[in-house]
């Protein structure tokens, strides 16, 4: 299956969902992890603690945010494979406030986000067909776990267009 042929397609989570490559969910996984090998990392210190308004995360925070959320669903997952139906909610919010990024260096951030998402595709490959197909419900609806699989990939994609968008052209 491919992402095209999703369905149902989870409501909010469709804006991440519709960024993924329109492959298998495996595919999808291991290109966004591609892309966080490539990420510009350089760059991204360039802009350093800047922010493009007040109130919003710095590109630290993001990849956090990235790695926190990972996690979440990577066990919603885990969670929906293995039959539970019902999970709790998360506050983004709160993890982004107590996650203290400015101590950590872009290179270990990023390099926690790649090996995350190594674990994660490895997770995805125990699935099977049936697992993938398998929902639960969330406080954003319902959704399968193959779907979390292209939410990763494009949760990925939508917040790096952000940083390309808002945050490199303070620089």
């Amino acid at each position: 299956m491919i992402r095209s042929q999703l369905y149902p397609m989870p409501e909010y989570f469709d804006r991440y969902i519709n960024l993924a490559d329109d492959v298998p969910v495996l595919k999808a996984l291991k290109i966004s992890l591609d892309e966080l090998k490539n990420a510009p990392i350089e760059l991204w210190k360039s802009v350093d603690n800047k922010v493009y308004a007040p109130g919003k995360w710095t590109i630290k925070d993001i990849l956090q945010h990235l790695i926190d959320t990972e996690r979440v669903f990577a066990y919603r997952a885990l969670s929906f494979a293995r039959g539970e139906r019902e999970v709790k909610p998360f506050d983004e919010e709160l993890y982004g406030q107590n996650a203290q990024t400015s101590r950590r260096s872009f290179e270990s951030l990023l390099q926690e986000a790649i090996t995350l998402r190594e674990s994660t595709i490895q997770l995805f490959e125990s699935f099977t067909e049936e697992m993938m197909d398998k929902t639960g419900q969330s406080f954003k609806g319902e959704y399968s776990v193959r779907a979390i699989g292209y939410i990763f990939a494009g949760h990925h994609r939508w917040h790096m267009n952000v940083i390309n968008e808002r945050y490199l052209p303070l620089i």
